[in-house]
């Protein structure tokens, strides 16, 4: 006696156990849709799980790169062992052709990218068109799910409606979840696999049925299933603004700190001890492909006014201009014209660690001070190109041969804390030093430290 197949999860007629042992024994074929710094990872965790991916992604450099069993995504621990491992048991197979994936595919997860517009509006264009790509192999008893931060409404509104219009189905015949990547790079695989748990949301309750079996076999600390999409979507993008409202609150504050005399540090430090007190620290700005972008999710959709978001983005944006604000006081009481000045940057990337650089602070502190005519320099061991910085890039063992002006500290690598300090020198003068992350220790040095929240030392 033959057994049936198990093709689907989303309205099966077998039982969730049999649903879940076919989806871990590769019976229902998975498609991931874009392989960047979050979606390789993706699909790798889900080919671990089910033996049977297809992953698709439209730059033919990444989808050989994959082919050939290597990694393209870098300083993500164990991503490079696992996609060779996996490739070369068949269980993750790429391609460039996101509709033939679709085609093969039950289960459709969606990971790419969802920046904004030079006015702020979110640019859902490659959303969309692969929306439209899944559309044409969809089939009835398929689940999409939807992983890549988008504005509440998106999923139901936009992406569902695009799914019934581009194909032969009606809602009820296919599934559709929101289920966000909460996933910090540097920590990706750990991430996905259950650093946190799994909120998922879809638009109907078989939706959110199946997305949540999905992904109890993927996350181990299991999944908050909530109402529906706009709830998930709702739930990753107020983490974002939550961080965002903070951190401008902590610049705000840092602002201070000359005016009150006081060590704004230590009182964030000290009033954190309290329990319902979380002030999260100041600095030069904020970087990165989430928290300068999210609020605008919520900011330009919306006809709701959002002045308490709209005021922290331009705190959060006024801080590169406030950092350079004080290499330019340092520089007049010492009577030195900025243009005449050199400076150099330590840490380019957004944060410690990463790669990345989208709206990282050290785009903006370079370009002001370069338009005010000093020559920048800057160094970060995670970089092996500046092209995107107004810059001169040094390597760190160049810092000794050059004298400086000033030195900003604008995100601290571990590589940092190798330098000697004393060797870093002024040809005239005391050498000011900004340190923009209160990660500095110089009080053996004779160079003028000013801490972006902690003021002079």
């Amino acid at each position: 006696m033959s057994t049936k197949l198990i093709d689907r999860i989303y309205d099966s007629d077998h039982d969730e156990a049999a649903q879940r042992d076919a989806l871990t024994n590769g019976e229902i074929p998975v498609a991931v849709y874009g392989l960047g710094k979050m979606g390789l990872p993706l699909a790798s965790v889900y080919a671990e799980t089910t033996g049977n991916v297809i992953g698709a992604d439209i730059d033919p450099e990444v989808v050989e790169t994959i082919s050939n069993g290597s990694c393209h995504v870098k300083r993500e621990p164990g991503l490079e062992t696992l996609v060779s491992d996996l490739v070369a048991d068949d269980a993750l197979t790429v391609t460039t052709e996101p509709r033939d994936a679709a085609a093969q595919a039950s289960v459709h997860v969606v990971i790419v990218p969802t920046p904004i517009t030079d006015d702020h509006e979110p640019d859902l264009a490659i959303l969309d068109a692969v929306v439209e790509d899944i559309a044409t192999g969809l089939s009835a008893g398929d689940l999409v799910v939807i992983e890549c931060t988008v504005p509440p409404q998106t999923t139901e509104q936009r992406v569902g409606a695009a799914l019934k219009a581009n194909s032969a189905l009606e809602h009820g015949e296919f599934g559709l979840a929101f289920c966000p990547e909460r996933t910090s790079s540097g920590r990706a695989l750990e991430d996905i696999r259950g650093a946190y748990p799994k909120v998922v949301g879809g638009i109907d309750d078989e939706s959110t049925r199946a997305a949540t079996l999905i992904y109890e076999e993927i996350n181990a600390e299991g999944v908050l299933p909530v109402s529906d999409a706009t709830t998930a979507e709702a739930v990753k993008v107020f983490e974002g603004l939550y961080r965002d409202v903070n951190i401008g609150l902590a610049n705000e504050l840092a602002t201070l700190t000359d005016e009150l005399g006081i060590d704004v540090n230590e009182a964030i430090e000290v009033a954190n001890t309290q329990p319902f007190c979380n002030i999260h620290d100041p600095g030069p700005g904020v970087g990165g492909h989430c928290i300068p972008f999210y609020p605008y999710f919520v900011i330009k959709p919306f006809e709701t006014e959002t002045p308490l978001l709209e005021t922290a983005r331009a705190v959060n944006d006024s801080m590169p201009q406030f950092t350079v604000n004080k290499l330019r006081e340092e520089f007049d009481a010492e009577r030195l014209a900025f243009e005449d000045a050199s400076v150099l940057l330590l840490g380019l990337t957004y944060r410690p660690g990463v790669e990345e650089i989208r709206a990282s602070p050290a785009l903006d502190i370079a370009s002001i001070s370069s338009d005010l005519g000093a020559d920048v320099y800057g160094v970060d061991p995670m970089l092996d190109e500046t092209d995107a910085f107004d810059l001169t890039r040094l390597d760190h063992s160049e810092i000794y041969d050059r004298s400086f002006d000033a030195v900003v500290m604008v995100t601290h690598h571990d590589d940092f804390d190798t330098i000697r300090w004393d060797d870093v020198s002024r040809s005239d003068g005391q050498l000011v030093v900004i340190d923009g992350r209160d990660t500095l220790d110089l009080s053996d040095t004779d160079h003028r430290v000013y801490t972006i929240g902690g003021g002079y030392v």
